[in-house]
């Protein structure tokens, strides 16, 4: 399915929908978001992984809670304007499929978009993975576990192709689910993800507190290396959802193994979780920015 929206007398944005990255579930589907008119020249990819905890949020930017629901094109317009594409996909939730299905899907969408490269016009070698929150934590396992076989299901489909990212941008998303609720009290902050009715919880199959070795196989900060891709980090210092020490501890880590020019941290203060001031316009250009020594 295709649509077209004109933004302004010489703008224009076409969306395909609902194309299949993968054919194991109906929620292995992809979006993908050009300017027009087309670009001669292949363009750097903006794969958008969607916020929801791990059980509800939507490609296209719909949700049942309003912290997740995305205005999809003001978000891309800035990206395409650039001479980028947007991709946003689906993936498996947890009412579905736990972990790792989830990491499973975002590297079979990878792999489906270079193994596509020509029909679409994308730059294979310049994908971006970026998302907020469930997605962020999605976002930051892709820029740490591109050759962790562990975590990658190649009967997905073009098993040929790599699932390396160049860069990452990791809004406001988990990091290590054992440590959560430690780093809630020590901000004085409400702390149940050790209930198995948490989103953490549930997408692990088990408390979390319960599983500590499971909880570090699903943990970024686990895989950081040296070959670990430059990423964008950003969290609220009112976030009540997911505590901002996860983000440190990430931004730490990922600083000492791929250096300090590679690593944009930011804490915002007095934002919260999924605050407006990381979607406005004057963000988004600072964090394309940043992006733009990797994918032009």
């Amino acid at each position: 399915m295709e649509e077209q929206h004109q933004l302004a007398s010489s703008i224009d944005i076409r969306i395909v929908r609902d194309i299949p990255y993968a054919t194991e579930s109906e929620a292995q589907k992809l979006d993908i978001y050009y300017m027009l008119p087309k670009r001669e020249k292949p363009c750097p990819v903006v794969m958008w992984l969607h916020p929801g905890g791990f059980w509800h949020g939507d490609k296209d930017g719909s949700a049942n809670r309003v912290l997740s629901i995305v205005n999809m094109i003001k978000l891309f317009q800035p990206m395409l304007e650039r001479g980028y594409v947007g991709v946003s996909i689906n993936y498996r939730l947890v009412e579905e499929a736990i972990f790792p299905a989830l990491i499973f899907d975002a590297k079979a969408a990878i792999r489906w978009i270079k193994a596509n490269a020509a029909e679409y016009n994308f730059d294979a070698g310049k994908i971006v993975a970026w998302g907020p929150s469930a997605g962020g934590y999605l976002a930051a396992m892709l820029a740490t576990t591109s050759d962790v076989r562990e975590l990658e299901d190649l009967s997905l489909g073009n098993p040929d192709q790599s699932s390396k990212v160049i860069a990452a941008v990791d809004w406001y998303g988990p990091t290590h689910f054992f440590h959560m609720d430690a780093h809630h009290e020590k901000l004085g902050q409400d702390a149940d993800v050790h209930s198995p009715e948490s989103p953490e919880s549930r997408l692990m199959g088990a408390p979390v507190m319960t599983i500590p070795e499971k909880c570090d196989a699903a943990s970024p900060i686990t895989y950081v290396n040296s070959d670990s891709t430059p990423i964008v980090i950003q969290q609220g210092t009112d976030d009540l959802i997911i505590p901002y020490p996860q983000s440190i501890m990430l931004a730490e880590k990922m600083t000492a193994a791929i250096g300090k020019e590679n690593v944009m941290f930011e804490l915002v203060e007095n934002a919260d979780h999924s605050d407006p001031v990381f979607f406005t316009l004057k963000n988004i250009h600072k964090i394309l920015d940043f992006l733009d020594k990797y994918l032009k």
